[in-house]
């Protein structure tokens, strides 16, 4: 009998450990294939790092051909699906078309920036999704402090020294906390700027960081960013933004060069694109992960609305947690449709949430026991490196420079050349 075939779309936090359960499970007896943009998994937990000047971007992205042995890895965007004839379709780099058959598909593309009709957002706003989008931060907060260090109007200099991130969850606030360090940091090299305040302000439309976490979590966050003298507008959004500032909702206007938007994500187009049964967007499944209709097809991690066994009439949350769980639960229930092992509903297990203050600090709960400072600094550090696939002794390297010695200033020439817009992380020309 010819091999099976499994396509899985997506190498994030599902489609990455559903490949890698089922390369394990199958041991050669099926023909596993991964379509990616990407030829690395990202750890996108510790991106607010790389922005921050703390982790080298190559530490945290796992290449997928040493990680995945016996899986085939294709370079390509999945925009078609002929669920009838059990065929993808996709664009490889350079453009070109092509299809790939299947036997069992797994949909886990990952998700995307969330964009709302703000006049001047999508233009103007960075995005934080990816390596091209924290290498940019990262270059355009250097770029920032030179050009203030240079300006001799004192408006135009505290305007290059405000930096707005919007969106107070769990990627905004890391951001704006790893971020104001690297700034105060780097005007410390710049004698001009001794008594320019470094601005950051954190916004967003809830009346407390980290919605949705524990109140202790939230308020230890609160307690942090505000003793550093990030401001936090909460209840507060923008109206509109420009090339050099933005209108906030509750009427004042900034000067800034600074937008960073961590709103939060919504799924992949694809997830439209198929045609297949949506649940408030995502792809509907059953507690097996299975698409209605389709028992060949599984869906998981950002792409799939997952019944929550937790919350009845409610999906799992867009989280790193429930997206690992997912897509080993859907290689193990394909390995069951083929016979070997048992078909398994969706069951979790909250494990808590870490969030990194940058320095010394950081708001833990793992288990649900609050946690603050050193103490959850050091168990947040030690999450990550156990959830780290790979790459862990060079990201632990990274941490110990970082706190011997200062972090790197120098620009990589990205905030003139190519950077990564918010709406599609597509190549284009962005000025400072």
């Amino acid at each position: 009998m010819a091999r099976p075939r499994v396509v899985i779309v997506g190498a994030g936090f599902a489609g990455f450990h559903a490949a890698r359960r089922l390369a394990r499970i199958a041991r050669g007896r099926a023909d596993i294939t991964v379509v990616n943009p990407t030829d690395y998994f990202l750890y996108l937990p510790l991106l607010p790092e790389v922005a921050g000047a703390v982790l080298d971007p190559r530490h945290i992205a796992v290449p997928l051909a040493g990680a995945l042995p016996g899986v085939r890895l294709v370079l390509g965007e999945v925009d078609d699906l002929d669920s009838a004839g059990r065929r993808v379709g996709y664009r490889d780099p350079t453009g070109k078309r092509h299809d790939l058959r299947y036997d069992r598909l797994v949909l886990a593309a990952s998700s995307v920036n969330k964009l709302l009709p703000i006049p001047g957002v999508a233009d103007h706003a960075h995005g934080f999704r990816g390596i091209p989008e924290a290498l940019y931060l990262r270059d355009h907060l250097v770029r920032q402090i030179e050009l203030a260090d240079a300006a001799e109007d004192p408006a135009e200099r505290a305007a290059r020294c405000t930096f707005v991130v919007v969106g107070a969850g769990y990627t905004g606030t890391e951001v704006a906390a790893q971020g104001q360090l690297f700034t105060r940091e780097l005007a410390r090299r710049h004698p001009r700027l001794a008594h320019v305040p470094i601005r950051w302000l954190l916004l967003d439309t809830a009346d407390h960081v980290l919605p949705g976490m524990q109140p202790r979590l939230s308020a230890t966050a609160e307690h942090v960013l505000r003793g550093r003298g990030i401001e936090l507008s909460l209840g507060v959004s923008v109206k509109e933004a420009s090339a050099d500032g933005l209108e906030l909702t509750d009427g004042r206007r900034l000067r800034t060069h600074s937008l960073i938007w961590c709103v939060g994500v919504r799924p992949d187009p694809l997830v439209q694109a198929t045609g297949l049964p949506l649940d408030h967007g995502r792809l509907a499944v059953d507690e097996y992960l299975s698409v209605p209709g389709h028992p060949e097809i599984l869906a998981c991690g950002d792409a799939a609305a997952v019944p929550d066994p937790q919350q009845p009439g409610r999906a799992t949350p867009m989280t790193a947690q429930h997206a690992v769980r997912q897509g080993k639960l859907a290689a193990g229930n394909i390995a069951a449709s083929y016979g070997t092992g048992r078909r398994r509903p969706y069951r979790h297990r909250d494990l808590g949430f870490v969030v990194d203050l940058g320095g010394w600090q950081a708001a833990a709960a793992p288990l649900h026991v609050p946690l603050s400072g050193p103490l959850a600094r050091a168990v947040t550090r030690a999450y990550h490196l156990t959830a780290l696939p790979d790459g862990r002794a060079r990201v632990a390297a990274d941490w110990l420079l970082t706190a011997l010695s200062s972090r790197p200033a120098v620009g990589l020439g990205l905030v003139t050349g190519s950077a990564a817009p918010l709406e599609t992380g597509a190549p284009e020309t962005i000025h400072a």
